[in-house]
């Protein structure tokens, strides 16, 4: 909406409405959430019931381990670039609803692959197998051998899921940035990473508690069906998902774009009144106008910018934290419940402080917020670095860990996704986005794989004892804040429509 229409009293009238359907569209950064953190606690099952029985030698058998957990990461690439073709001939909630539709399906096959729904996944087949041909580019012991069709059926729906994700990453904070006013739109965006932090930390509790409280004791129950509910728990809220947004109204710019400019009108009105309506619809529809909507009709450098913020959303090492957060936690000298209990921390400082984002990032602006975090980020990870170097670690890396996971929570983790769906112009933006969101999977893909590397590898730990990726990330977090200063133009307060004057070729 314009910021004309943003405020007053009639805009007020709405806000139940606008509130409702962003924790509807929210729900989807949720199941993002807890599919992308719920294989932590069945990794150990995975391999024992899928990889093991294959009798690999062991290089091999490690290749296949990590590509059937990780096998997600791809499905996520895939979904994001994908996401823009959806929005455009489905729509930004016909997007979704394909989103939950694969959460569901991927959820209960995954638990199942021996089931009829898990040989859903055998569809995915050769393009598994091409995956793993690709793999072996890379890598000379990589498992290229013929599997079961368990495993098959079960890697192809971790693909479903990460197909799912990786729609609901570019989609839901889309759908909710179409429907907000800009005095309100960067607050609403963050509830999508508020529910991918509730979702992370919810799988944490549900992984406990199933093996925990599972089995009447039985220490083979999680190996043989514990593992099956943590994965199928997720169809629950994705069933809930999906029905919910049967009654949601898609986007009045998503409408404008299919030529439905009555119906995007009556979406308007319900958001706002009458005549805000007809502003907004005038605007829209000659932002729309402007361009012939290339991807390239507003110069290069909006796509290079979203594409950086993406990348480094995942460069200043995040995911090596959530991901191999027990690997981290065992290297400081935690075991047991208490790996459990900071993990436990960390997903608690990770939902507050992005509430706290929720709370500033249309106060302060999305630039100041990326760049304390930047360089919150940048002290935390050196100084941890220094911490394992040291041998100095347990209760004080645990709080510098913190910190860390405070300075992403407050700026890049929600900050980002608010960026990636507000500052493309309305004629490129699901394009544009998907490019976006398809090149901060692959990161993801790009970190997940080298930290494993980086922290296992022997002649690095000999030099810095686990401290020496700690160090890389710290130096990305610092050119993270310098890319921001210099090249990310301050969006707060600007309406859509007038997002394009932003990259106006000279």
């Amino acid at each position: 909406m314009s910021q004309a229409t943003s405020s007053g009293p009639a805009a007020s009238t709405h806000t139940g409405l606008l509130i409702t359907l962003t924790i509807i569209a929210a729900l989807g950064g949720l199941l993002f959430g807890y599919d992308s953190a719920v294989i932590s606690g069945a990794t150990e099952s995975i391999k024992q019931n899928f990889v093991a029985p294959l009798g690999l030698s062991e290089a091999p058998r490690l290749s296949l381990e990590g590509f059937t957990i990780a096998g997600a990461l791809w499905g996520c690439l895939i979904g994001g670039a994908i996401g823009g073709v959806m929005a455009h001939y489905l729509g930004r909630r016909g997007g979704l609803i394909v989103a939950g539709v694969l959460f569901f399906v991927s959820s209960l096959g995954s638990a199942w692959p021996e089931s009829t729904i898990g040989h859903l996944g055998s569809v995915l087949t050769p393009l598994i197998n091409a995956l793993i041909w690709f793999l072996n580019l890379f890598f000379e012991d990589a498992p290229y051998v013929a599997f079961g069709q368990d495993i098959t059926n079960f890697i192809g729906h971790r693909l479903f899921g990460g197909m799912g994700i990786g729609l609901a990453s570019m989609l839901a904070p889309m759908y909710i940035a179409e429907i907000a006013p800009p005095s309100k739109r960067g607050a609403l965006v963050t509830y999508q990473q508020i529910a991918i932090v509730s979702g992370i930390t919810i799988s944490y509790f549900v992984n406990y508690f199933i093996k925990k409280f599972g089995g009447d004791g039985d220490p083979n129950w999680v190996h043989d069906q514990g593992w099956r509910w943590m994965l199928a728990c997720c169809a629950i809220p994705a069933g809930i998902f999906v029905l919910l947004l049967f009654f949601v109204p898609e986007t009045p710019r998503g409408l404008m774009l299919k030529g439905k400019n009555e119906k995007a009108r009556e979406v308007l009105t319900r958001l706002a009144n009458e005549h805000e309506a007809k502003i907004v619809l005038a605007e829209i529809d000659a932002s729309l106008k402007e361009t012939a909507g290339k991807l390239f009709s507003y110069g290069g450098l909006v796509l290079v910018v979203g594409i950086l913020l993406s990348a480094f959303q995942q460069l200043v090492g995040i995911n090596a934290v959530l991901y191999y957060g027990p690997q981290m936690f065992d290297n400081m000298g935690f075991k047991g419940d208490a790996s459990f209990a900071s993990t436990v921390i960390m997903g608690i400082v990770m939902v507050v402080f992005t509430l706290i984002a929720t709370a500033t990032v249309d106060r302060w602006g999305r630039k100041p917020l990326l760049i304390l975090g930047a360089l919150i980020m940048a002290v935390s990870m050196i100084a941890l670095g220094f911490l394992f170097n040291a041998g100095s670690v347990a209760l004080v890396a645990l709080v510098t860990v913190c910190i860390y996971i405070a300075g992403f929570s407050l700026s890049w983790g929600p900050v980002v996704w608010v960026m990636l769906a507000e500052i493309f112009p309305n004629s490129i933006r699901d394009k544009a986005m998907a490019i976006a969101v398809a090149a901060q999977w692959f990161m993801n893909w790009v970190v997940t794989v080298t930290f494993n590397i980086m922290d296992g590898n022997t002649a690095l730990n000999a030099a810095f004892n686990h401290g020496f990726a700690y160090w890389l990330y710290g130096g990305f977090s610092v050119l993270a804040a310098l890319f921001v200063w210099k090249f990310v133009p301050e969006s707060k307060g600007v309406s859509l429509e007038d997002m394009q004057k932003l990259w106006k070729k000279a």
